[in-house]
């Protein structure tokens, strides 16, 4: 499960993380608002789960974001383009995702075994 979570995370990261990310670390006010999102994300996810494994955490913020994007293309959204100024205009589904890589950055994969 945690494979599938990494997996499906570094997607969105590909998707939405790349861009956003970017354009929040140029643009001041934005990346306010992603960490804004970040903070709601991490309380979503988190919440009565103090000391819980990394993986858990991980596969938690995997679900988290996957329920947040399914809910969104079912009503039509797609994310913005990949120039960083058109997140100046973001909506909140595009902030939330890039809150999910933001927050998913800080689980270093897993060391390989031999």
């Amino acid at each position: 499960m945690e494979f599938s979570a990494r997996r499906w995370l570094s997607r969105l990261q590909r998707e939405v993380g790349l861009t956003g990310l970017a354009a929040a670390a140029a643009l001041p006010g934005l990346s306010a608002m992603v960490d804004q999102h970040a903070a709601a994300v991490r309380d979503a996810t988190t919440f009565g789960l103090e000391g819980t494994a990394a993986v858990a955490g991980l596969v938690l913020l995997a679900n988290y974001g996957h329920g947040v994007l399914a809910h969104a293309r079912e009503r039509g959204w797609a994310p913005p383009p990949t120039d960083p100024t058109a997140w100046r205009t973001a909506d909140w589904t595009s902030l939330r995702l890039a809150a999910v890589c933001h927050l998913a950055a800080k689980y270093a994969p897993a060391p390989r075994r031999p």
